[in-house]
C-alpha cells in the first residue's frame, strides 16, 4: 500500500448527519452545588425542566451551566482526490 501527503486537497466541516449521531446531546449543571441532569440527545425540555425542579427543591440554587454537544464531519470537496474514493465506498 502507498501512503500519499495530500498537501492542497480542499474539505468541508458539516453536521454529521450519520444515521447513528444524534443532532445534539445537552445537559446541565447547578452552579451552587454540581448538581448535574442526565444528559439528553436531541431534546432540551427535560433538561429544562430537571432545572427548574432543582431550583422548586433548592431556592437557592438558581445559576446553572447549560452544554451543548454538537457532532461534525469532514468530508472531501469538489477537487478532492479521497471524493472520488469516498464515492466508489458508498
Amino acid at each position: 500500500m502507498t501512503r500519499s501527503i495530500i498537501k492542497a486537497a480542499a474539505w468541508t466541516l458539516g453536521p454529521d448527519t450519520g444515521d447513528d449521531t444524534p443532532e445534539g446531546v445537552c445537559s446541565v449543571v447547578c452552579l451552587s452545588c454540581g448538581a448535574e441532569s442526565a444528559p439528553t440527545e436531541n431534546e432540551r425540555l427535560p433538561v429544562e425542566v430537571r432545572a427548574l425542579k432543582h431550583t422548586g427543591l433548592n431556592p437557592d440554587h438558581r445559576r446553572f451551566k447549560a452544554q451543548a454537544e454538537t457532532f461534525w464531519c469532514v468530508t472531501p470537496a469538489e477537487g478532492n482526490p479521497y471524493r472520488e474514493t469516498d464515492a466508489q465506498g458508498a
